[in-house]
């Protein structure tokens, strides 16, 4: 559990970071990225800087750690305190750059730690049922279709863009949860054979550019809302139908209870899935 929730203080410091970063970073120029939605080169215009590549730097070790929990710990549990990030997010923006909190944020702030403190109270170990390879496909399926949703999310409106990316986005890193899970083998003959380990790579790196471009382009609150229901749900059931995550006897109603709260209160604070405006510089 410290894992988990070291792995949520460094993406959501992470995402103050990279949310300067893109912003200041501008749109881009060609054709490709405006009507997509995606503008892949964003990453090579934002990477000059140092806050991207600090916040790039606590993705790295927010993955190890992620990786860490996946071992131990129901997916449920990960992808929960993953979406918590948001409350560190709104209180990292309010120490670096003035952002004013209203109480209802604070609230939801202190909401997001009840439901972490309800989960790690209700978990049981992660489950030791074994992933099909069939289930590893499907990840992979899964993870080429997230670019595909970054592909089309151009002919959407405004809003409805932003949702798509931020769920694709959220579909992506849920990829990540559960290959990390049917990932048993590290030996390379048996890693570089089975579809888990493409899965977690496409799935990461598709995640990331679908986010980073939605930090930069229109409605960042809506895309993060989607973000946060994508990488909880579908993963926290796949783990349960799937890997056989379960919780501590008699307290699955608490788990239950601590996941709703926990995602409830990361959706409240959407909006510190960006950095305000004037919130950076270009250095």
């Amino acid at each position: 559990m410290l894992c988990a929730l070291g792995a949520s203080v460094c993406f959501g410091t992470a995402t103050v970071l990279q949310a300067i970063a893109a912003r200041a970073a501008g749109p881009g120029t060609g054709t490709a990225a405006a009507a997509s939605g995606v503008d892949a080169a964003l990453f090579l215009r934002a990477v000059r800087q140092w806050r991207y590549l600090a916040g790039l730097a606590l993705d790295g070790v927010g993955f190890v750690l992620q990786i860490a929990a996946l071992r131990s710990l129901p997916i449920y549990t990960v992808g929960a305190a993953l979406a918590a990030s948001l409350a560190v997010t709104a209180v990292v923006a309010a120490w670096l750059l003035g952002v004013r909190l209203s109480r209802i944020e604070w609230s939801a702030v202190a909401v997001v730690c009840a439901g972490l403190a309800m989960l790690g109270l209700a978990s049981g170990e992660e489950g030791h049922r074994a992933g099909s390879t069939a289930l590893g496909y499907a990840m992979a399926a899964t993870a080429f279709a997230v670019l595909l949703v970054g592909a089309l999310a151009g002919r959407l409106p405004g809003r409805g863009r932003a949702l798509a990316l931020g769920l694709g986005a959220g579909f992506g890193f849920g990829v990540v949860e559960v290959s990390v899970r049917l990932i048993d083998d590290l030996t390379p003959s048996v890693l570089f054979t089975g579809p888990a380990a493409y899965a977690l790579v496409l799935g990461g790196g598709a995640a990331f550019l679908l986010l980073t471009s939605a930090l930069q382009r229109g409605s960042v609150t809506t895309a993060t809302a989607g973000l946060v229901v994508g990488e909880t749900i579908g993963p926290a059931a796949v783990g349960v139908v799937w890997l056989g995550d379960r919780t501590r006897e008699g307290l699955t109603w608490l788990a239950v209870l601590g996941f709703a709260v926990a995602v409830a209160g990361a959706l409240a604070l959407a909006r510190f899935g960006e950095a305000p405006a004037d919130g950076g510089g270009t250095g």
